[in-house]
């Protein structure tokens, strides 16, 4: 009776992107969501940075007075360029509320001080004074109206919503091929369970890698997957994310030129391309995105770090991009999911599942890929081990060794999508247990992503080394406790597996019947080695 009442829903969905998009809002902000109930405020990496600029931003303190402040980090003294702003007494409690359990894996977040409203105000300072205002003017606005603790977990919640609204296009854009499943477990796979707690958070991250699934996912499907009927729809989704990207850090030139460039190798047909410039609103978002593109540029030209490290000698850019190429496995974790202030490592059981999806998807394209694919699936790989030693190469000497897995990840989610496009045009139709493989991969990313909530959850609660099911917590989420969380987060994450395994099962079916039709009859191979090209063709 569920079975059949699943199928249902699913089939419907596939017929309406509107119903499609809600759905996937919905699940996307109930996991975003419980991250942000799961995590104490100031419980990621620079939230309490983050926090301060929204606050200051919206209270139109754009601009701060730069304060050159001392730090010791890995027993190196530097002088960080930090902006001073004036604001509620709150958010000098805000800076400091997470010293006692941060970097201390073992140490549970109850010994946290508890965030009480003040009178007042104090001078604080933010090391994310320098950051283009748009994301902070999106979030920070709910701290004029709400006290304290209840305005930044509504701060969280508005980020959340954002990244949930920019992944469910994403999801839209995925659903749009003709095996549906394919597309969407690409984009899943991409949204890791670092990028789900990014989202949760109040972090420019979070909406930085939102916006790259959704560039990645717009621009592969408007050049690989041609339609004039959905040319309007896809080139806005890509000039939203792009134009989101690019409002967040200048590197989201880049990644948008990376995407666009890996897009244009896995082109279709020639005309293609004619077609789309040719288009007006091509023009149009090509226009915003340009615009973007300045404003963020003229932002960061007049908005330079003037932070001083002093860089042991000897600590040239070749050593920093050799320490760099050694520390690629912890990257790769990072990207997958590294929790808390980068303190609380994800279980095996995530770590193996979701690379073994990942290398699924990408031995699949690369066995069935034509030349140009290959060259897209290789270039990404080496974009993934690349781009980390020449930034750091190139900044190290003054920023220092400050990479973490999650700066790359805009660029690195194209490699699931990319991947999973390839299968979608090139594997054979028939002969291959499909749906078996989506059901199989969607249960997978399901349990290792749950596996991961769930650990992160129990290091805030009671320290690595406290019991293994949470009981007695010694810290608790706010408002509803951890219960509800985990139960919210298993809810929405098989959700999303159903989406991924059931969203293409009736046309499966159907498929499935015609290629195994064609084969007892002698008039098609009974081996399913016809490409798709040809059954679109019949079609």
């Amino acid at each position: 009776m569920m079975i059949t009442a699943v199928k249902s829903i699913a089939e419907r969905l596939a017929t309406s992107p509107r119903r499609l998009w809600a759905v996937a809002f919905a699940i996307l902000f109930a996991l975003s969501a419980s991250w942000s109930l799961a995590t104490p405020i100031g419980g990621s990496p620079d939230e309490p940075a983050h926090l301060i600029r929204a606050g200051a931003v919206a209270r139109g303190q754009v601009n701060g007075e730069e304060v050159m402040t001392p730090h010791t980090v890995g027993g190196i003294k530097s002088y960080w360029a930090e902006s001073g702003v004036v604001l509620p007494r709150i958010y000098e409690d805000v800076a400091e509320t997470h010293s006692c359990y941060a970097f201390k894996p073992w140490q549970s977040a109850d010994c946290a001080p508890a965030l009480k409203q003040r009178s007042g105000t104090a001078e604080v300072t933010t090391s994310a004074g320098r950051y283009h205002p748009a994301y902070y003017f999106a979030v920070g606005w709910p701290s004029l109206l709400l006290p304290g603790k209840t305005a930044f977990y509504l701060m969280r919640l508005i980020s959340a919503a954002i990244c949930a609204a920019l992944v469910a296009s994403a999801v839209v854009s995925a659903a749009e091929w003709r095996r549906r499943s394919l597309g969407i477990l690409g984009v899943v796979a991409a949204a890791t369970p670092m990028s789900l707690f990014m989202f949760g958070v109040v972090n420019p991250s979070g909406p930085e890698i939102a916006a790259g699934i959704l560039v990645w996912s717009a621009a592969v499907a408007l050049l690989m997957n041609p339609d004039p009927q959905l040319l309007s729809r896809r080139v806005a989704r890509l000039g939203i994310g792009a134009t989101v990207l690019i409002s967040i850090r200048p590197l989201g030139v880049i990644w948008c030129s990376g995407a666009v460039f890996f897009a244009l190798l896995l082109l279709g047909r020639r005309d293609v391309l004619g077609s789309i410039l040719r288009h007006r609103a091509t023009w149009v978002w090509g226009a915003l995105t340009a615009v973007s593109a300045g404003v963020a540029l003229v932002w960061s030209s007049t908005h330079p770090d003037h932070s001083v490290i002093n860089a042991p000698s000897g600590f040239t850019p070749l050593s920093a991009a050799r320490q760099t190429f050694d520390n690629g496995l912890l990257y790769m974790k990072q990207m997958i999911g590294y929790f808390g202030w980068l303190d609380a490592e994800p279980p095996a059981v995530t770590l193996l599942l979701w690379c073994g999806v990942a290398v699924l998807l990408s031995l699949l394209a690369l066995c069935y890929a034509r030349l140009r694919d290959s060259l897209a699936v290789l270039g990404i790989l080496a974009g993934i081990v690349v781009i980390p030693l020449v930034a750091q190469a190139m900044q190290a000497q003054k920023v220092g060794m400050i990479w973490q897995g999650r700066y790359l990840l805009p660029f690195a989610v194209g490699l699931p999508i990319v991947c999973a496009a390839i299968c979608h045009e090139r594997l054979p139709q028939g002969g291959f247990a499909w749906r078996r493989l989506m059901v199989l991969c969607s249960a997978v990313l399901a349990l290792a992503d749950f596996a991961a909530f769930v650990w992160a959850l129990r290091r805030m609660a009671v320290g690595t080394g406290g019991s293994f099911f949470i009981s007695p917590a010694h810290w608790a989420p706010p408002f509803v406790g951890w219960q509800p969380c985990v139960l919210l987060y298993g809810v929405a994450v098989a959700a999303l597996g159903l989406l991924v395994a059931l969203s293409d099962r009736k046309e499966t079916d159907q498929q499935q019947g015609e290629v195994s039709s064609a084969g007892t009859s002698g008039d098609g191979a009974d081996d399913g080695s016809a490409p798709l090209a040809a059954v679109r063709a019949e079609a």
